[in-house]
């Protein structure tokens, strides 16, 4: 009788150790979801300001080159108004002459 209760008692234990490993297994998958879901998180919002940050260096971009564009126009004004008055002292000069 002694081998039976021993062997019944071994059984019972492993029994019990196998409940134990699938609860440390359960509770470790819950806590790498959880850990997952977070990085997850925090990875969407980080990604939600790098998008933000592209969104306005594109707005900055477009009112550079629209100042480009415009700096552009008076340089070509500013050399036309020089050279009718290189012109005119040209004339001048060779009116003094």
């Amino acid at each position: 009788m002694t081998i039976e209760l021993g062997i019944l008692v071994s059984v019972l234990g492993l029994i019990v150790a196998y409940q134990g490993y699938q609860l440390n297994k359960q509770k470790t998958n819950t806590d790498e979801t959880k850990q997952e879901a977070s990085e997850s998180a925090e990875i969407k919002a980080q990604l939600g300001y790098i998008i933000k940050g592209v969104d306005d260096i594109r707005i900055d971009l477009k009112a550079n080159e629209k100042q480009i564009g415009m700096l552009g126009e008076r340089v070509t004004r500013v050399e036309e108004s020089a050279k009718q008055a290189h012109k005119r002292i040209d004339k001048l000069e060779k009116g003094d002459e």
